[in-house]
């Protein structure tokens, strides 16, 4: 049976909230529906700043305590606010909604400690939209022993099977940090985060420049990469483990450049995104043929650029280019996951997550 689904992302660049509509039996996407964005303010993403600089002596999932609780409320809010947006927008009716998929947002990321905590209230948010939400995805991974991360490789998988292209195939998601899926046909699927998306990126112009990102990697254009700098940086034990392994949007933080010129340090935190991804490629089975790049970072040109420069004679296109909604691709996934979810069906898998075995997940709440 088909559901419409709509899916909700808030991801680790805090930027706001994407919405995407598909319909889908949780197995194929049958037809892609209308997408929006709702930016978060200036004043919620520095709460939301603040949440995450709480969030590290968190303890247990379902605490809130201080800013956190304020922080919930905001996401809550803006994401009732995408939705009620959206459906105006595209004059329907929350009825015509079987199910929305709400990730809220993620303010801590320790599956060693067998511990993920997303931020919003999914009861709250039901009653606000009148639809059906399901949410809290990641949990029932962790609690196995899972990494919690990354949860979209079943979805990536629906998509490129559908470009009839010889594999290997990966998918590369630059969010806050970055994830690749590794897919060779229907029985091979590999999945993990590589590093640093545009979360230093983004930290730093914030810090420099008082800007949000480095639009179409302009900034970074102009620099010159300190590739002593990233050569260190890519000994850290991390990047030299096999998938499925995970990260939380700040733990390269630490790592400082030091006394650089703006231009520069862009290139440079840009170069270490390339080069992070590219290091994945002798950790899988065979060397992949195509690299298909979602997510915000598929827009920051010096940062494609800095990719082919590193993966040899494959090919590296952004997902744009292929028909794929680049920026709803995430939001879509989670409404994929949702109708996966309400059927039952694995959202993780041993080679994606580090699962003992496949695993659904998620929590429904009704309006």
């Amino acid at each position: 049976m088909m559901l419409t689904a709509l899916g909700l992302m808030s991801g680790t660049s805090l930027d706001g909230v994407d919405v995407a509509l598909i319909e889908t039996d949780g197995k194929q996407v049958k037809a892609f529906g209308p997408s929006g964005y709702r930016a978060y303010s200036p004043a919620e993403r520095n709460l939301l700043r603040l949440a995450l600089s709480e969030a590290v002596n968190l303890t247990q999932r379902d605490a809130r305590p201080g800013i956190l609780s304020e922080a919930e409320r905001a996401v809550t809010q803006a994401h009732a606010e995408a939705v009620a947006a959206f459906v105006a927008q595209n004059r329907m009716k929350p009825e015509e909604i079987d199910i929305v998929g709400f990730h809220g947002q993620t303010v801590l990321h320790r599956p060693e400690k067998r511990l993920t905590v997303q931020i919003g209230d999914a009861p709250a948010l039901a009653r606000a939209i009148h639809i059906p939400v399901m949410h809290d995805f990641r949990a029932a991974d962790v609690d196995a022993g899972g990494q919690g991360a990354p949860f979209v490789p079943v979805y990536h998988r629906a998509l490129a099977n559908s470009l009839e292209r010889e594999g290997p195939i990966v998918v590369v998601n630059i969010g806050g940090v970055s994830n690749i899926t590794y897919i060779d046909g229907n029985d091979t699927l590999i999945a993990c985060d590589t590093g640093p998306g545009n979360a230093l990126l983004d930290d730093f112009m914030y810090r420099t420049m008082n800007q949000a990102f480095d639009a179409e990697g302009k900034f970074a254009a102009l620099g010159k990469a300190d590739e002593a700098w990233i050569a260190r940086a890519l000994e850290l034990p991390f990047f030299a483990a096999p998938p499925p392994k995970s990260l939380d949007r700040n733990d390269f933080a630490a790592l400082k450049l030091g006394d650089v010129a703006p231009a520069d340090g862009a290139a440079t935190l840009t170069a270490f995104t390339a080069a992070a991804i590219a290091r994945i490629i002798p950790l899988l089975p065979r060397r992949p043929r195509s690299w298909i790049v979602c997510g915000g970072g598929a827009r920051n040109l010096t940062m494609l650029r800095m990719l082919r420069e590193r993966v040899g004679s494959a090919t590296v296109e952004a997902a744009e280019t292929l028909g794929w909604a680049s920026d709803a691709i995430e939001a879509q996934a989670f409404g994929f996951l949702a109708a996966r979810g309400l059927k039952g069906l694995p959202l993780s898998y041993p080679a994606t997550t580090g699962v003992p075995m496949p695993m659904t997940g998620g929590v429904i709440a009704r309006p």
